[in-house]
């Protein structure tokens, strides 16, 4: 009889083996392939429940860096007299805000993955990066929106023969770019979340550090003053701003796009290099954390 049970054991096959994750640096992509549909369901998702039961829809993925694009205007340009490299001030603003609002979406939102679905993570298995995965991605698509409206903007100042005149400007190869450039802000951005994400479930006070410290990091990067403003007045603070791994990430993009900005390919390849190694460090922290998170959080 015993036998008999262990013959059909091994007769019996299996469609699903759930396993523990052994290794730090152990990243199943034929697991996050298998729940690929989970991917685009949350996605999906994200996408149409982000500004669900509101007026406008997802018009605010407009309205809001039209809205902030146009107070930029007023205080940094006007009454703080800023320069913006000799740029319209609707582009430079807008170029600045585009690679920013981006990486900040996927930071914040990825750092409160772990307190944020700590419910559904108790009681259903499936790989816990499919979740900040999918944030990266649903942001994305927002990001494609407001890029839209960037190349609106650039189209209109062109065709407008007083602003054609006035400011100097053009695209150049370096445009094409943009998909690394892209890249490189999911990836810090994805890096950065999972990373306060694991330190979260321990530490909750980094939340309210993290709100107000994202707004400062925004101060620190060239999205309201070209960087060399601070190359002329203020020298002796360039290396904290070239420190800055978003720094020549959007000092790229304008020079690519506007044809105005600092390039410079060392700092380019810092800011991959760091990029590279913050979704590792993200990456290994987090899958050490998702193992025991339901013990702590």
């Amino acid at each position: 009889m015993e036998t008999k049970d262990n013959q059909m054991m091994e007769e019996e096959k299996w469609t699903l083996v759930i396993v523990p994750k052994t290794g730090l640096f152990r990243l199943d992509l034929r697991e996050l392939w298998r729940y690929r549909d989970l991917l685009a369901m949350y996605i999906h998702r994200d996408i149409v429940t982000f500004y669900k039961q509101t007026i406008l829809g997802p018009l605010w993925f407009v309205l809001q860096p039209l809205f902030t694009v146009l107070m930029f205007m007023f205080v940094f340009g006007g009454i703080a007299g800023i320069s913006t490299d000799g740029l319209p001030q609707p582009l430079f603003y807008m170029a600045g805000l585009l690679c920013w609002n981006y990486f900040a979406d996927c930071m914040n939102r990825c750092s409160d993955t772990f307190n944020a679905n700590q419910n559904i993570f108790g009681k259903v298995y499936f790989p816990r990066l499919i979740v900040p995965l999918s944030i990266v991605v649903s942001c994305l698509v927002k990001m494609g929106i407001q890029f839209m409206l960037f190349l609106f903007i650039c189209l209109y100042c062109v065709s407008d023969d007083a602003v054609w005149n006035r400011y100097d400007f053009s695209m150049n190869e370096y445009a094409f770019l943009f998909p690394l450039l892209v890249l490189m802000l999911a990836g810090l951005g994805l890096g950065f979340g999972l990373l306060i994400s694991s330190l979260t479930t321990k530490y909750r006070d980094l939340r309210f550090l993290v709100t107000f410290g994202v707004q400062l990091w925004m101060y620190a990067t060239p999205v309201i003053y070209p960087l060399s403003v601070m190359q002329q007045n203020h020298e002796e603070y360039m290396w904290l701003i070239v420190a800055n791994p978003l720094t020549s990430i959007i000092e790229t993009f304008k020079y690519g796009f506007l044809g105005e900005g600092v390039f410079s390919w060392w700092y380019l390849g810092y800011s991959f290099l760091f990029t590279v190694l913050i979704m590792v460090w993200g990456m290994v922290t987090f899958n050490k954390v998702q193992r025991s998170f339901m013990d702590v959080i």
